[in-house]
């Protein structure tokens, strides 16, 4: 019969795995200091982003990490550290990350990774300061809009002074 913290173990292993296979993107924190209200806190924001903050042994998830091929990020995980899977966007889930370590210095973003890239600290930081999709969709929207604009300005501005140049040869015939 096993012992109950080895299935226990297993168990989160296990889990770990599942999340791994669920999400593309994977952010490790330190969260030393934090008190169960502000974890809980930050769970919640994470929930509303599609990501999911699990906690877990380091042994564990290195484990869990090194049976999944992802040996490159277990070198983050130092003290007592969770692991944030995301379902979805991970600019989102960085930008919750980033602004609750502003509120919280407890917190501490250790790495990550996204899709096939190992992330450091900075790199989460600068992801955090990505513009939204709404803003970056705009911005396209007006760098593809400007050349016709000015196209536009210039059809009418020619317009407009061939209508004066008309009417300064009216003016010069009547007077």
């Amino acid at each position: 019969m096993k012992k109950i913290g080895l299935i226990f173990k297993e168990s989160s292993e296990n889990r770990i795995k599942k999340y791994l296979k669920d999400s593309g993107s994977i952010f490790v924190v330190g969260y030393s200091g934090l008190s169960s209200p502000d974890l809980t806190a930050l769970r919640s924001s994470l929930k509303n982003s599609k990501a999911d903050f699990f906690i877990v042994k380091n042994s564990v998830a290195r484990r869990a990490l090194k049976a999944s091929g992802l040996e490159t990020i277990i070198k983050t995980i130092e003290g007592p550290c969770a692991l944030v899977f995301v379902k979805e966007e991970p600019v989102d889930v960085s930008r919750v990350l980033f602004n609750f370590t502003k509120e919280h210095q407890q917190l501490k973003l250790e790495g990550g990774f996204l899709k096939d890239r190992v992330l450091e600290t900075k790199d989460i930081e600068a992801l955090a300061k990505l513009p939204t999709k709404e803003v970056l969709r705009a911005q396209v929207v007006m760098t593809l809009n400007s050349p016709i604009s000015r196209f536009v300005f210039v059809l009418n501005n020619t317009l407009s002074k061939f209508v004066v140049c008309l009417d300064k040869i009216r003016q010069k015939k009547a007077g």
